[in-house]
């Protein structure tokens, strides 16, 4: 299993002691709003599920999502990945952070770690993110990282815009 760094944060896979950290923060309406097929939070067990779904993910596809930790202090602050169960629209980059690690440019920094990845180790021609009409922070994050709006896409239902950016035309922001 793949383990990544940037200057203040570890990705890595996730661990059965992670649960507390991650069921809290699955479990902030304020984190969950933009998410999933309601927007609702998660139980304590939907939040196991998830991690392992993660989990299983990197053993069907050879990818997957990462477990944030911060460097300084080791705290879980969130997950950073790349999504792509069946039937999903294309490789997604993706990110949620607990509600006490927003506005410190962690999900920006671990999302350019996350496409390069995609792009350098895995050979990926495209990656796209899927966010939510509204969640103007993962906009700004999709464009700090060279996402470009492409179009909009239904996804459980409701609508989601599409955000991406194909290796071949790297864009800056």
């Amino acid at each position: 299993m793949v383990t990544l760094e940037t200057e203040r944060l570890r990705l890595r896979m996730f661990r059965e002691t992670d649960l507390d950290a991650y069921a809290a923060m699955s479990a902030d309406p304020e984190v969950m709003r933009y998410l999933g097929a309601t927007g609702e939070p998660l139980t304590r067990l939907e939040a196991w599920r998830q991690m392992a779904m993660f989990l299983g993910h990197w053993q069907l596809r050879g990818y997957g999502v990462w477990a944030v930790e911060e460097r300084a202090s080791g705290a879980l602050v969130g997950r950073i990945g790349l999504f792509n169960p069946d039937g999903w629209p294309g490789l997604e980059c993706i990110w949620t952070l607990a509600r006490g690690a927003w506005g410190k440019g962690f999900a920006t920094e671990g999302a350019r770690r996350a496409l390069a990845y995609a792009f350098t180790e895995l050979g990926q021609p495209r990656v796209i993110s899927l966010i939510r009409p509204g969640n103007a922070a993962s906009v700004r994050v999709a464009e700090r990282i060279g996402e470009r709006l492409e179009g909009r896409v239904n996804l459980f239902g409701s609508e989601a815009l599409v955000y991406g950016i194909s290796r071949e035309h790297p864009r800056t922001p």
